[in-house]
């Protein structure tokens, strides 16, 4: 495999391809950091997540402000909570949801 000079010297000053490849994320990583970017690539769950970002809610105010019906906003929330990016507490017959540390980390910055 013909590479270019300009690549295979700095390849040479990283210390080799094999040195290049321990740099690498583990491959666990790399699945969990792609199964969090799918659960940010729905434009609802960005919202959920910013509008939690603002404050604690719960579920019944989420659906009001998104305008989702009750089945497809469960869907979106475990997906978020599966993810570890929101969580719930029970409180009597009430869920309260809040982001996460790891969630504030994709949140919008200007929020």
């Amino acid at each position: 495999m013909k590479i270019p000079e300009q690549i295979s010297r700095e390849i040479k000053l990283s210390g080799g391809i094999d040195k290049i490849i321990e740099k690498l994320p583990d491959e666990n990583r790399i699945v969990k950091q792609s199964l969090i970017y799918d659960a940010l690539s729905s434009p609802l769950r960005l919202k959920i997540l910013s509008l939690l970002s603002i404050q604690p809610l719960c579920a019944c105010i989420i659906q009001k402000i998104t305008k989702t019906s009750p089945s497809k906003l469960s869907y979106h929330l475990s997906i978020l909570t599966n993810n570890n990016l929101i969580e719930g507490k029970k409180e009597a017959s009430w869920i309260t949801y809040s982001i996460t540390e790891l969630g504030q980390k994709y949140v919008f910055p200007n929020l």
